[in-house]
């Protein structure tokens, strides 16, 4: 280290501090990183690596980023799950002595991201904290973004399974957790499983419980947690307060904007695990991961960037309170119901900007003039946006009406002090409206006249020295001076002092003209830094009021989202559901939310769906593939979960009992990197399913089973469907598709067992989905006409008839032999049996005396030859027993 430069010095203090960070070390206008640090930016980043010298005899591996765009490499680096540590001059170097002192004035985290070009408007950006111990476990999560503080906790074991759940519901972008091992699973790993995200392991001391209650009031300032509904909730109150200190470590920095904390309980929303989420595309699509084609992409005509991420929410977390549920419905009627003012109110959320996020800016001190002045414009839409709700008269459109502060004096602030068109930067002037500030004023007023000053000294010049061409300007350097051209030389006064000689003129100053530049020159600095010094007091008092602009936001997103279940319902024709808590799934003429989309109109064919807790519990769909019982199944489950988040469905009419959770099993692929084949997902999968549904669930399986032998696979869904329809064992509502067309006789011996197939057409050998869901079941697969349908070649369509028909005369044939030889077998043993019993009884006659002589002849009248094998093992049992009676 002795030999090491001072520079390089301060920079290993400062590594040494943030080893898990990529240190951005400011060096005038670049951000430089050094020796491990640049290797692995240079790559990620795809920027030059060089040299430094450092003071040892190789030299330091470096690479550096200009400072103005340093945002969009961060960006990158923290897309790739690193933390960036941002190492900024925290003294001015004019008066530094010695090496300019240098600290971290933040961390970057993926899931501490505040800057909006790295964040995707219409998704949060949480971060989790997360503390377990062997009696249970507690998640906080936040988003530092919009100020969004949650809590929960799971004591019922086991209860990874639901962490593992919510986890997959939040999709944070970054984790803490006070331990990775948890009776003999690593969390990591699991945790890997259903979410690709950083996960780092947090000082334990961190979550102590009498730590996390200090950092929680020392937060909120407050003496007790009674206030925030978590004081009985010991496992929340450690995540939350190893929360804080994380987020105090890397932010280093006021979180005033986290004002509240909110517990929730899971049992208030549908359960949906990630297999069910990624099945039911809905938030992306299973093959490219995209918004487009989900059920999001459908619901979503949000006008806002908080309405939108509001809707996602609400698909993610489908509600389970019958009366909540029927607040938002009533809302969405009212809301299609008048055109003409949602319409208007459309219109005017356009005008509203990211109210959470505008807030969280200026809270943090990261707001320039142009973000008041958005917040501004959009808190200018609200006083008609309320005067708009105040026709309406349901519950939940009159509270997010009670709740839209207008926040009118943030509205006359801004009006009144910052420019219409201000620059994006905060330092340089021309951000303060003239008429704010007197002071500001006359300082602009000296340098407007010192420039018609200066204007005037320019003529005055001009005709006192006879040259034309003089001019007076302006550089950083010199300041003002007076420019003379060469061929104007023997004009110049002797009183002009010569300053600089250029190849065609000479320039001079004068001590008037100087006199004039130190007042102008600093008017002119002085306007700068009282600007800004208004700026920030401005800001400063709009911050003041960020809980009320929270509130409103919160309304605002909440209405937008209705808004926009009103606008989609009313275009595609969504009809409202009834809802209860019986176990009653109803559907009249159901559609696809998101298949019908990418249809023409009127193309796609609705099917019906009855399903109850008694006798039609269990359907059973056969069919060919293509044919249509994926779709038909998943739209059902839509339709379940549109209902429960308070939109309208595609149907004609549906009555929705509660379904606490959705389970799907539909289709998987090779999870090869955790070493597990389809099968093993498959019953890992139905595993789950069997484990934690119950009979207000909904499940939805296809084809169970078919990732082994025949003979296996039916097995297997044998038993499942037994155990499932089973109302005593399970008993949940239940759409299951398969091609084991055996399973179609448990009709009639399971109760509550029904079959269903999808109708198809067919035309000599080519068939016509109808996709139409009808009572019965398929007679064949029609393997060879959907291949056929797929496009495989013609010569292999072809082949594979002969071979099927070969299969078939074979199978005819076995059959037939089969048949012939049992029936060999059971006249042998008719026969077998018969003589058997012929002996035994002539062997029982021999044992009377005379006096016998009646059953004698009874045995006599007994055609041994005409009898059942069953009648004769009668008769014989009745001799047997007279015989034993007798000898007693």
């Amino acid at each position: 280290m002795s030999k090491l430069t001072p520079m390089m010095r301060q920079y290993l203090d400062l590594k040494e501090k943030y080893k898990d960070c990529i240190l951005f070390f400011r060096l005038g206008d670049f951000y430089e990183m050094f020796f491990d640090d640049a290797i692995l930016a240079s790559k990620e980043l795809e920027i030059t690596l060089t040299g430094k010298n450092c003071g040892l005899e190789e030299r330091a591996p470096m690479c550096g980023v200009p400072h103005h765009s340093a945002e969009n490499y961060i960006a990158r680096l923290i897309e790739r799950g690193y933390k960036v540590a941002i190492g900024e001059q925290v003294e001015d170097p004019a008066v530094a002595k010695g090496i300019v002192k240098r600290d971290v004035v933040r961390v970057i985290t993926p899931g501490t991201v505040m800057d909006s070009h790295m964040l995707d408007e219409k998704e949060n950006n949480y971060i989790m904290s997360i503390f377990i111990d062997e009696n249970g476990g507690g998640i906080s999560f936040a988003d530092v973004s919009t100020g969004e503080l949650k809590t929960t906790e799971f004591v019922k074991k086991p209860f990874l399974n639901h962490l593992l759940d919510e986890i997959a519901k939040i999709n944070p972008k970054e984790i803490i957790i006070n331990t990775l091992e948890y009776d003999g699973t690593n969390i990591k790993s699991e945790i890997a499983r259903v979410s690709t995200l950083y996960i780092d392991e947090f000082d334990n001391w961190a979550f102590e419980r009498e730590y996390a209650i200090k950092k929680i009031k020392s937060h909120f300032n407050v003496l007790a947690v009674e206030g925030f509904g978590i004081d009985e909730h010991e496992y929340s109150i450690s995540s939350v307060g190893a929360l804080f200190e994380y987020l105090e470590k890397t932010q280093k920095s006021s979180l005033f904007h986290i004002n509240n904390i909110s517990y929730y309980s899971s049992d208030a929303f549908m359960v949906l695990d990630k297999s069910t989420r990624r099945n039911l595309e809905l938030t992306e699509t299973m093959r490219d991961k995209k918004r487009r084609g989900s059920l999001l992409w459908a619901l979503d005509k949000t006008n806002t960037a908080m309405g939108g991420r509001t809707l996602k929410k609400w698909v993610e977390e489908p509600l389970k309170d019958v009366h909540e549920i029927q607040l938002r419905l009533d809302a969405v009627q009212e809301l299609k119901d008048h055109l003409l003012t949602r319409d208007d109110l459309k219109d005017l959320l356009k005008n509203v900007y990211d109210l959470e996020r505008l807030v969280v800016r200026i809270s943090y001190g990261n707001a320039n003039g142009r973000d008041l002045v958005a917040l501004k414009s959009s808190l200018k839409a609200l006083p008609q946006i309320k005067e708009l709700l105040d026709d309406f008269h349901g519950a939940k459109l009159k509270n997010i009406l009670k709740n839209i502060d207008l926040v009118e004096g943030v509205k006359d602030l801004i009006e009144q002090s910052i420019m219409d068109e201000p620059p994006v930067t905060i330092k340089e002037g021309g951000i303060i409206k003239k008429g704010y500030d007197s002071e500001l004023d006359e300082l602009r007023e000296i340098v407007s006249n010192s420039k018609e000053w200066i204007a005037n000294l320019e003529n005055n010049e001009k005709n006192a020295t006879g040259i034309k061409s003089l001019k007076i300007g302006f550089n950083k350097v010199f300041g003002y001076y007076l420019e003379v051209t060469k061929s104007n030389l023997n004009l110049v006064p002797e009183h002009y002092i010569r300053k600089q000689t250029l190849a065609n003129a000479e320039r001079y100053i004068t001590p008037e003209l100087k006199e004039a530049e130190a007042k102008i020159l600093g008017a002119e600095d002085k306007i700068i830094e009282l600007e800004y010094q208004i700026f920030i007091k401005v800001r400063e008092e709009i911050k003041k009021f960020t809980k009320e602009i929270q509130g409103t936001a919160t309304a605002i997103a909440s209405l937008d989202a209705l808004v926009s279940f009103a606008e989609v319902s009313d275009r595609y024709g969504y009809t409202k559901p009834q809802v209860n808590n019986e176990l009653l799934i109803e559907i009249e003429n159901g559609r696809h939310p998101v298949v019908e989309r990418t249809m023409n109109l009127d193309m796609f064919i609705g099917n019906d769906t009855y399903l109850d807790g008694t006798e039609n519990r269990f359907s059973i769909i056969t069919g060919p593939n293509m044919a249509g019982k994926s779709t038909y199944m998943r739209q059902v489950a839509l339709i379940v979960l549109m209902t429960q988040i308070g939109c309208f469905v595609p149907a004609d009419q549906a009555t929705i009992g509660i379904v606490d959770r959705i389970f799907t099993r539909v289709g998987a692929s090779d999870d090869l990197a955790q070493g597990q084949s389809t099968f093993m997902v498959e019953m890992s999968e139905l595993a789950n399913i069997l484990n934690n549904a119950t009979n207000k669930s909904l499940v939805i399986l296809d084809e169970i089973g078919r990732g082994t032998s025949t003979y296996d696979g039916l097995s297997i869904a044998w038993a499942v469907v037994e155990h499932i329809s089973e109302k005593d064992i399970l008993g949940a509502r239940t759409l299951f598709a398969t091609h084991y067309h055996e399973l179609t006789e448990l009709e009639g011996l399971l109760e509550g067992v029904k079959n269903y197939c999808i109708s198809v057409k067919e035309s000599n050998d080519d068939i016509i989905f109808l996709r139409k869901i009808i009572r019965g079941s398929a007679d064949q697969s029609y393997g060879i006409q959907v291949a056929k349908l797929a496009g495989v070649r013609e010569e292999v369509i072809l082949r594979a008839k002969k071979i099927l028909n070969q299969l078939e005369e074979n199978d005819l044939n076995h059959k037939s032999i089969e048949k012939n030889v049992q029936e060999v077998q059971v006249v042998q043993e008719e026969e077998s049996v018969k003589e058997e019993i012929a002996a035994v009884c002539e062997e029982q006659i021999s044992l009377f005396n005379n006096n016998d002589q009646k059953i004698i002849e009874q045995l006599r009248k007994i055609d041994i030859l005409d009898v059942t094998p069953m009648e004769a093992m009668n008769h014989l049992y009745k001799l047997v027993k007279i015989a034993q009676n007798r000898g007693a």
